[in-house]
């Protein structure tokens, strides 16, 4: 044992809580081992020694790593090692920053990071909240200034009981996923996926999980008395008081007046003069401080806005509180796409498109847990014209990544299973303008899209945010917060859900936490607010989910073969599904479990590769008609595959309703004929007869020779007039 290792023990949920200190990176600002159950968590925090140059916030980073090792996978890549982090573990990782974030000093501008390494997984021990516990504990004893500790805890809805984190059996049953993190007394944040939960509910499962956060909160206090380091001092960064004060008296009517518009635009253009005239009054006497200037104009901004709010209730485009900006909607924007939804609420719009793709196209991914594919995604893109600003695009970023996840699970309870809606689907979200809120304007867009796409969702599904503004024990809320609101304000309550209930919920926090009172008024009003985006905007645009898929949509068809047969369907090395894709101009995706999923642009293509499916997969029977191609022909009749490796011979007496003197004269190889079984012997041999397939298909009979002889075949022309 070495000299400095500690263990505490507790439980959590009923498991088994172990945390290791002093025996593993020794070296960094604060470590600790997690064991939850067999889960382990390895969690380190470290602090630059010196405050980063020429930066305005503070320089905060959380890694969560998935290493594959965890679960006894090999890593899929093709250098056979972990690559980038995956989207689930890029969410988690801002799960974790969300409560720990505000609680660090805000004029700090020393680098701090913190990694969180999943080194095995217990399934039915989370590693998300263990990370969580981990790096509060790896902050809270090492010497950097913090005001924690925070806890989390997932709570689980499981045939009407709450469950404090589920265990992987309990998971799958239960209604809602709400991952609740906790300081001593307020609730840090809320992550949450339910099923249309109502809001009673899922308010008395926030404080169930807020409650169970209490004793590890104490637990991490006892902690931190018995090792922890005492904090480093810092410089801080905030500017000299005197010159704020200076600044304000200057410049606050010029704010006042700049401020005072709906137009982000029209404010901005305000604004600039403004700090041109500050500068020209102020650079020469704080010539030494001049970057701190722009500072002390953007805290003015702040605090006009704050007071605005808190003491006349106004706010900076002079609506009400509780009123949302102008809303428009429009569907079936982009002809050639499957979907469209463009969704606008003040100087904010997003388009979303929706593409359907066979089941083939699902997503697959390499994760630590045992999802191996999803056929939903959700995409969103925030490109910097969006603001009005010149950006090269890099590809999405955290921030694109954990908007676009927000509107996958506000949308996944009312996406149709794949036996009801057989297909995959990719919904893209657009930002074309900004000005605050664009995630739950997405969830908007994205419902426009899947009903303008026809896909039969459960119910439409609607977002919107809530923002809060507080001031010792007073504090007051307000819906549809615009840019300066989220900037300025403490809180960002973004909720989605149906006419029934809550499908998702994110919070974003700038304060310490919010009091249970807070909460369920946030939840009150963002509910009000969404039944009226839903009724008055959205089901007058589309009122329910068109009938008929697009023209340029695949069409699917699905059955189920025997497993045993899959082999013959798919034949060797794939040449049999193959040459039916092929053929068929279409994709043919099998499962493990014989489900057949069949799709192509042309409905007619889709039949005819289904066709063939069944007739493998089917044993012929007699009295069955087929339209097969002849592959050989010999003088006493035609062979003719009416399946990839099923193969018949149609007689020349068979091969038409009148006497036929050569086969030749009738048809070619090549051709597709229908044919009808008349006989299968003992070793399994097809005889076919197309002489019948015509009688009962098209009802002639041998008197009823046609006058064109459009069954006989021209030698002059080289080809057959016949309709076949």
């Amino acid at each position: 044992m070495f000299e400095s290792e500690r263990v505490f023990e507790t439980t959590l949920a009923g498991r088994p809580l172990v945390v290791e200190t002093g025996k593993m990176a020794q070296l960094s600002s604060g470590s600790c081992m997690v064991r939850y159950g067999d889960t382990c968590v390895l969690c380190n925090v470290t602090a630059s020694a010196k405050p980063r140059e020429g930066v305005d916030f503070f320089p905060l980073s959380v890694d969560y790593e998935e290493k594959m090792y965890a679960v006894g996978k090999i890593p899929g890549a093709f250098l056979r090692r972990e690559g980038r982090p995956s989207e689930k573990a890029i969410l988690t990782s801002r799960v974790i920053d969300r409560p720990i974030r505000p609680l660090f000093p805000k004029d700090m501008r020393n680098d701090v990071s913190i990694v969180c390494t999943v080194m095995c997984i217990d399934p039915d021990c989370p590693p998300e909240t263990t990370a969580m516990i981990g790096a509060s504990i790896a902050i809270s004893i090492s010497d950097i200034p913090w005001d924690g500790p925070i806890s989390g805890v997932v709570v689980g809805l499981v045939d009407g009981e709450y469950v404090i984190n589920p265990t992987a059996e309990q998971e799958a049953k239960s209604q809602m996923h709400v991952t609740v993190a906790s300081t001593a007394d307020l609730v840090a944040m809320i992550e949450a996926g339910a099923n249309e939960i109502d809001n009673e509910t899922m308010f008395n499962g926030i404080m169930a999980g807020h409650e169970a956060n209490q004793q590890i909160v104490e637990f991490i206090k006892d902690i931190q008395k018995e090792i922890g380091k005492e904090k480093f001092p810092f410089v801080s960064n905030d500017p000299d008081p005197e010159m704020f004060e200076a600044i304000k008296e200057f410049a606050i009517e010029d704010i006042r007046a700049a401020l005072d518009t709906d137009d982000k635009r029209i404010r901005d253009e305000r604004l600039l003069p403004v700090y041109e005239k500050v500068h020209a009054q102020f650079d020469e006497q704080y010539e030494e401080q001049i970057e701190k200037i722009d500072e002390c104009l953007y805290k003015l901004q702040k605090y006009v806005v704050r007071r605005w709010l808190l003491d006349d209730g106004k706010r900076v485009d002079g609506r009400g509180i509780d009123e949302i900006r102008p809303l428009a909607a429009e569907v079936g924007l982009l002809p050639r796409v499957h979907g469209t939804g463009m969704f606008t609420r003040g100087q904010t719009q997003v388009l979303t498109t929706c593409t359907l793709g066979s089941t083939k196209d699902a997503q697959l991914l390499d994760g630590l847990d045992d999802e191996v594919e999803k056929r939903y995604m959700h995409h969103y893109n925030f490109p910097s014209y969006s603001v009005g600003e010149t950006k090269p695009s890099r590809g999405p970023g955290r921030r694109e990544i954990g908007h676009g996840a927000l509107a996958e699970r506000a949308l996944l309870p009312v996406i149709p299973s794949v036996e009801e809606f057989p297909y995959t689907l990719r919904l893209v979200s657009e930002v074309l303008s900004s000005n605050g809120s664009t995630s739950q304007a997405s969830i908007c867009g994205s419902t426009l899209a899947l009903m303008d796409a026809g896909v039969p969702i459960k119910a439409p599904v609607a977002g919107i945010s809530c923002g809060l503004v507080t001031e010792g024990d007073r504090f007051m809320t307000m819906v549809d917060i615009q840019g300066l609101e989220d900037f300025f304000g403490d809180m960002d309550f973004k909720v989605g859900g149906t006419h029934k209930g809550i499908t998702a919920i994110q919070m974003d926090l700038k304060v310490h936490g919010l009091t249970p009172a807070i909460i369920k008024e946030a939840l009150e009003k963002t509910y009000k607010a969404r039944l009226y985006i839903l009724d008055e905007v959205m089901l007058k645009t589309i009122p329910s989910p068109r009938e008929e898929l697009s023209p340029y949509a695949p069409k699917m068809i699905t059955t189920t073969i025997d497993v045993d047969k899959i082999r013959e369907v798919i034949g060797k090395g794939g040449a049999v599904i193959q040459k039916i894709c092929a053929d068929c101009n279409c994709t043919i995706d099998i499962q493990e479990d014989g489900h057949v999923f069949i799709s192509s642009v042309n409905l007619d293509d889709a039949k005819r590769a289904l066709s063939i499916v069944e007739t493998i997969a089917k044993d012929p029977e007699i009295g069955a008609i087929y339209k097969g191609r002849v592959t050989r022909l010999m003088s006493f009749g035609a062979f003719v595959e009416i399946a990839p490796g099923k193969e018949g011979l149609v007689h020349i007496s068979k091969l038409d309703i009148k006497r036929v003197e050569n086969v030749e004269d009738v048809v070619n190889v090549g051709d597709e004929i229908i044919v009808k079984v008349t006989e299968i012997d003992d070793q399994g041999r097809l005889n076919l007869s197309r002489r019948d397939a015509l009688i009962e298909v098209e009802g002639l009979t041998p008197e009823d020779e046609p006058a064109d002889n459009h069954y006989r075949h021209d030698k002059r022309r080289g080809d057959r007039k016949g309709r076949h």
